[in-house]
């Protein structure tokens, strides 16, 4: 039980670092108040729920979980090029939700996987989900 805590908190960890960062890069190109307003909120809940994951893994001796360089890379490249390609609120919110559907996935596979995690890390798991579904649903209007 113990192990796949860790693993999914460490999932937890990386899938809000991968947000943060993503939200980081593209908040150069924002032009509306709203949207900027709405991916200032939302880097704030995964900075957020991230402390909260380094926490529970400080517990059992462990850090959280960087994101590998190839998947960095490959996420800053494919905002890069979009953003070269049609830099506005529109593509911006695209963008982050096909993040939010990768985050979705991803996380709810670890909880599935993992499901004799604790249940204090499986919540959170789940509020990581939720904050991406919320996150998905804001961006709509901006399509």
């Amino acid at each position: 039980m113990e192990e796949n805590t860790i693993k999914l908190l460490k999932e937890c960890s990386l899938g809000c670092k991968m947000a943060v960062k993503s939200i980081a890069q593209v908040m150069e190109y924002v032009q509306g108040k709203k949207l900027g307003d709405i991916l200032s909120a939302y880097d704030k809940k995964h900075k957020e729920l991230d402390a909260e994951v380094d926490k529970a893994l400080s517990a059992y001796g462990k850090e959280g979980k960087e994101p590998p360089m190839m998947a960095e890379v490959g996420s800053w490249m494919k905002i890069e090029m979009k953003m070269l390609m049609h830099a506005d609120d529109h593509q911006i919110a695209k963008l982050m939700m096909d993040g939010c559907n990768m985050g979705i996935q991803s996380v709810s596979e670890y909880v599935n996987k993992y499901h004799d995690a604790s249940g204090e890390s499986v919540a959170i798991a789940k509020r990581l989900i939720k904050i991406e579904e919320d996150f998905m649903k804001e961006m709509k209007e901006f399509v």
